[in-house]
């Protein structure tokens, strides 16, 4: 991960939406998101990511409970920075969060991770977003007293500008930046991701499918299941969701062609991309799992490189 960071398998693991924003808690299945957990590491998948918002505090410990015993063969990211104000959430059922970045809270905050992670250290411990509050420095100067406590390893950012990561630099290493990257979504190539590859800081692409869209996973806003936060979605609102329909369909065809399934193809890409890239897709799913660990050995052609490159911008923002 990085020219500094752990070495992790090639296809990481998002583990948000096994407790929090796609679903309902009476959706969930815990026996079977540790299944998955443990399939992870039998592929190879060793990278996998949390936060302590996801829940909030929920995920951390199911993760904690997933490693029990195994805890040496996983990399266990996870983050800091924002707080939930309403777990039950607002229009659409997602919960609400907001920015804490300052640095008594992190000092609190990677202590209660540690707990519910049951672990004593964290190989990369990331700042979530950036407080507009609170300087950079300040609060990645309270992450760097946790790397010298020795709680944890590494330390990564997530959805920040270049000029955010050279400020960071200037406090203590920074080893990787996640943001969201995928097929649909490339505003990183533009700076982000260059700068990266400049200075052998990893990237951590999540919602890498498309928050399932790219793999032609819903066709229609009504599709959505409730308390679903993709509801709240520009991209997902029933007008846009049409138009967006080609873009699946794009990636559908490179698919058929291959014989490979739409998911490995959009990751693959991403893997063409440049060095140090680890895709995080998030999966609660065992076959979806093995379907985007076998990414890792798919080989795209220059032909099958360009008609991806080529495929058109979204309809809607992000968020």
């Amino acid at each position: 991960m990085g020219t500094r960071g752990p070495e992790v398998g090639v296809i990481g693991l998002g583990a948000m939406g096994m407790s929090f924003a796609y679903d309902m808690a009476t959706q969930r299945d815990e026996a079977t998101s540790v299944s998955v957990i443990h399939q992870a590491l039998d592929l190879g998948v060793t990278l996998i990511d949390t936060a302590d918002v996801y829940g909030p505090y929920t995920n951390e410990e199911l993760l904690g409970r997933a490693l029990t015993g195994r805890r040496d063969q996983a990399v266990i990211a996870t983050k800091v920075g924002l707080e939930s104000i309403d777990p039950t959430g607002g229009p659409g059922g997602s919960p609400l969060v907001t920015s804490n970045g300052r640095p008594e809270h992190v000092r609190a905050a990677i202590d209660a991770s540690l707990r519910r992670l049951n672990t004593d250290h964290i190989d990369l411990y990331q700042l979530h977003r950036v407080d507009p509050d609170v300087p950079i420095e300040e609060t990645w100067g309270a992450m760097a007293e946790a790397v010298t406590a020795g709680k944890a390893l590494h330390l990564g950012l997530s959805e920040v500008t270049v000029e955010q990561i050279q400020r960071a630099h200037t406090i203590h290493p920074v080893t990787s930046v996640q943001s969201e990257f995928s097929l649909w979504t490339r505003d990183v190539q533009a700076e982000v991701l260059p700068h990266c590859q400049q200075h052998g800081i990893g990237l951590l692409p999540y919602s890498p499918l498309g928050r399932g869209f790219l793999v032609g996973r819903f066709t229609s806003f009504d599709e959505l299941p409730q308390n679903d936060q993709r509801r709240r979605l520009p991209r997902f609102q029933q007008d846009n969701l049409r138009a967006n329909l080609d873009i699946a369909a794009k990636v559908r065809a490179v698919a058929d062609r291959t014989g490979a399934t739409p998911a490995q193809i959009a990751l693959t890409w991403l893997l063409t991309q440049g060095p140090h890239i680890v895709p995080i897709p998030g999966t609660k799913n065992p076959t979806y799992l093995a379907d985007n660990a076998g990414a890792a050995d798919l080989q795209l052609s220059i032909a099958d490189l360009a008609d991806l490159d080529a495929i058109q911008a979204p309809i809607g923002a992000r968020y």
